[in-house]
């Protein structure tokens, strides 16, 4: 990239100071390379990735107690490695924490010290050593029951310790296992067989100029009540001198009609009328090659077979937007059946389309709404004009008459 430019340079500086002027098939292409150069340099961030993945970390988050409020959230939304070694951790230290209990209690009554004695009752029967109170507490937390080490009735503290973890055992392993539940069953994976195409485009669709991208759906299961929303993300100035770096603006893809609810059993192609409440009423081509801003889509839905809301989102960068293309059609009719090419979902075909803003097209077609009322006239005229046509050849008739005419005497 640094390369191109540094040779654009020093051709365009060439081209000053020598006497023969390149031709101008090279000057264009030479400048196409370093527009397209400077348009990668300058290109702009990406607020939502194409995947979904947003591009915003926090920083200097100073009330981390917040997260430890809502700590099935917090575990929930960890990565799979932390959450896996939270999972094991959680059931090692309880098993371990109630194992030194148990040994504790072995030690204290002296059952330790009475392992050869047969008239000894002790707390938990052949508990001989600290590993065998940890497989004691492994055994009495997971209720496997091998039958081996069994607790007596002549150890009140152990039974007490017993319920407790027991008790204990049952909220540790609800709550992890919910987790884990939660963290398998959430419908990110869902979300990766919802598709956008790769680019938006800008053409007419019933004489009107429409901002329109695809979607669809590669999963027989179907998303239930589906929909699609966008929002235009573009730095604005405010009247009063705020600078606002990502502002939001909603564009409208059917939200007053309904057809923001999707049926999306097929691909559907998602249009947006640039119309005077759009915020792409004033954007022509030559605009939109120079304008930074970016448009994001969120596709919003139930998965039919867990019943979990699903999102997928996607986005479109000013390159990223085509003027004056459209998109190949993706359905056929087979026998009995539609059947979708998904090898043609994102493919694009160029359409004459013009290349001035919508409210120029507007004003064009008012103008020649006018020129057209002004200029042919109206079937009403018609009818006076015939009416006062026919009332003057009357009068022009009735005066020229012979019997009108004065006799003359004799």
């Amino acid at each position: 990239m640094t390369k191109d430019t540094k040779a654009f340079t020093s051709a365009s500086g060439a081209t000053v100071t020598s006497a023969k002027p390149l031709p101008v098939s090279r000057a264009t292409k030479r400048a196409e390379k370093a527009e397209k150069a400077d348009k990668k340099l300058r290109r702009r961030q990406r607020y939502v990735e194409k995947d979904g993945h947003c591009n915003v970390q926090h920083g200097n988050v100073r009330e981390t107690y917040r997260y430890l409020t809502d700590i099935f959230t917090t575990l929930v939304d960890l990565r799979w490695r932390v959450s896996l070694l939270v999972f094991i951790l959680a059931y090692a230290i309880t098993w371990l924490f109630f194992g030194v209990i148990w040994w504790f209690i072995a030690y204290c009554r002296g059952d330790l010290d009475h392992l050869e004695d047969q008239t000894w009752t002790p707390c938990v029967n052949n508990l001989n050593g600290f590993v065998s109170a940890f497989l004691f507490s492994i055994e009495t937390e997971t209720t496997i029951g091998y039958g081996h080490r069994v607790i007596t009735d002549k150890c009140p503290e152990g039974i007490i310790l017993l319920l407790l973890q027991a008790i204990l055992g049952s909220m540790v392993n609800a709550f992890m296992v919910g987790c884990m539940f939660v963290k398998i069953s959430q419908p990110n994976k869902r979300a990766e067989t919802l598709v956008f195409s790769s680019h938006a485009v800008i053409s007419l669709r019933d004489d009107r100029l429409c901002l329109m991208f695809r979607v669809g759906d590669l999963r027989n299961s179907h998303i239930v009540e589906a929909s699609i929303r966008a929002k235009l993300i573009k730095s604005k100035q405010t009247q009063e001198g705020e600078f606002i770096p990502l502002n939001q603006t909603d564009i409208n893809v059917g939200f007053e009609t309904g057809d923001d609810r999707l049926f999306l059993v097929s691909p559907l192609i998602i249009s947006h009328e640039i119309n005077e409440h759009s915020p792409f009423w004033d954007v022509s081509k030559r605009q939109l090659e120079k304008d930074e801003f970016e448009i994001v889509v969120i596709l919003e839905g139930m998965v039919e077979a867990t019943g979990m809301t699903c999102q997928a989102r996607s986005s479109y960068l000013v390159d990223e937007v085509l003027w004056g293309h459209r998109f190949m059609s993706v359905l056929s009719l087979e026998d009995g059946f539609y059947e979708v090419d998904y090898n043609t979902f994102h493919q694009t075909f160029e359409v004459p389309t013009p290349t001035c803003s919508a409210r120029e097209m507007a004003e064009a077609a008012a103008r020649m709404d006018a020129h057209l009322y002004w200029s042919i006239p109206s079937q009403l005229d018609e009818k006076v004009e015939e009416a006062t046509e026919k009332e003057d050849k009357e009068q022009n008739g009735s005066l020229n008459s012979p019997e009108s005419e004065p006799v003359p005497a004799e």
